[in-house]
């Protein structure tokens, strides 16, 4: 998640014990998929983006969490997943640079 190579936002919805989008309610699993498409549309439009892959793992981080992730046809892991390539390049500690 700490890649500067890939535009990346994580939604993590708050309500406590829950690990799976089946174990919301039926009105929470509508706002997570409204905001799923609204930072999706917005981050196509900002990005001019290839594909957007949207991913709930939580292999490691159990809390149910949906990643949001900016992908080009041209970027460093095309057409794999982001996660575990040796091309991560940390953001700056600086948030202006």
């Amino acid at each position: 998640m700490n890649n500067k190579n890939y535009p990346w936002f994580i939604l993590v919805p708050r309500r406590n014990n829950v690990t799976e989008i089946y174990q919301l309610s039926e009105k929470d699993r509508h706002q997570l998929d409204y905001e799923i498409n609204k930072i999706s549309k917005k981050l196509s439009k900002y990005f001019n983006v290839d594909k957007m892959n949207i991913a709930s793992l939580g292999n490691i981080v159990s809390q149910l969490h949906i990643h949001v992730i900016v992908r080009y046809k041209n970027d460093l892991s095309w057409s794999e997943p982001v996660w575990g390539k040796s091309n991560s390049e940390p953001y700056s500690e600086n948030k202006f640079l």
